[in-house]
């Protein structure tokens, strides 16, 4: 076995091989990421990362890229003479999961994903996972399984870009059309990235410029939804979940957290790896209401 898996985000791409069915923990045998926008403006890019991946026998992917993406990697692989590549849907019911949405589909494919990843990584326990990206999600998952149903805000980086757009007063204060990008080493993005030391320094809530401001607030706000949904879940399980984070923005987050957490960037990876590698169909008990 040679399985190629692609967890293709809004601004990267992971990727991981897997050579044997999937065991909880288990190192890839290989992985990495690429840049989104690499992958957008040439094709030959998807070409070399299949040769950099041994020639996988097969793909399995979660894609919240959108369309074009997955046209693009469907071209790419029929090009390198690879099967057609599988893409992971959101379901009702998989890998001992029950979907929390009224409608499986609505529930993004990655979170969905994810949380399979999860259940796999931590059994038996309550989980809170919380992904720092493009967007903030958080999504409760009960020990037996089950998805309470999560929330969706915008990530602290398109919470600022929204205020820069939208307030010329702000824009100008902090620094003018540029400014966004001066935020990326905070959250990780792109190529402009600093130490885990320094992105993760705490930020003063009250602070002494506009551009201090909108990068505390951003913060702060992010942290203060992630206590809440802790207190909630709390109340509504009778017991503290497990807290996890994902994503390039939380080291910019979690000095501001109470409370221990768990770092876990790779969850969507795992859960592709639980879904593809399976040998049984799942047998999922109904729970009761």
């Amino acid at each position: 076995m040679n399985l190629l898996l692609l967890d293709i985000g809004n601004s990267r791409l992971k990727w991981a091989i897997v050579r044997r069915r999937y065991r909880r923990a288990q190192p890839f045998a290989a992985h990495g990421v690429v840049e989104i926008r690499t992958l957008r403006s040439s094709a030959l890019v998807w070409s070399r990362l299949f040769k950099a991946c041994g020639t996988p026998d097969s793909i399995f992917a979660c894609n919240v890229a959108g369309r074009a993406v997955e046209r693009q990697i469907r071209a790419a692989a029929r090009r390198a003479g690879l099967g057609a590549p599988q893409f992971a849907r959101s379901r009702a019911a998989a890998a001992g999961v029950r979907n929390g949405y009224r409608e499986a589909w609505r529930l993004g494919v990655d979170r969905w994903v994810g949380l399979i990843g999860a259940r796999h990584e931590h059994p038996g326990k309550d989980l809170c996972l919380v992904g720092l990206g493009t967007a903030m999600t958080i999504d409760l998952l009960g020990a037996a399984g089950r998805h309470f149903g999560g929330s969706l805000v915008p990530g602290p980086r398109l919470m600022i870009e929204s205020l820069l757009e939208h307030t010329a007063g702000i824009r100008r204060r902090a620094g003018g059309w540029g400014a966004a990008s001066s935020f990326d080493q905070v959250f990780g993005i792109g190529h402009a990235r600093t130490s885990s030391a320094s992105r993760s320094r705490p930020a003063a809530l009250f602070a002494h410029d506009t551009h201090a401001a909108l990068l505390a607030g951003a913060r702060h706000a992010c942290a203060a939804l992630i206590g809440h949904a802790m207190s909630e879940a709390r109340s509504q399980l009778g017991r503290r979940p497990r807290l996890i984070l994902s994503g390039g923005a939380a080291v910019a987050i979690t000095p501001l957290l109470q409370g221990r957490y768990w770092r876990q960037d790779d969850l969507v990876l795992r859960g592709l790896a639980v879904l593809a590698t399976a040998r049984a169909p799942d047998r999922i008990k109904s729970a009761r209401a």
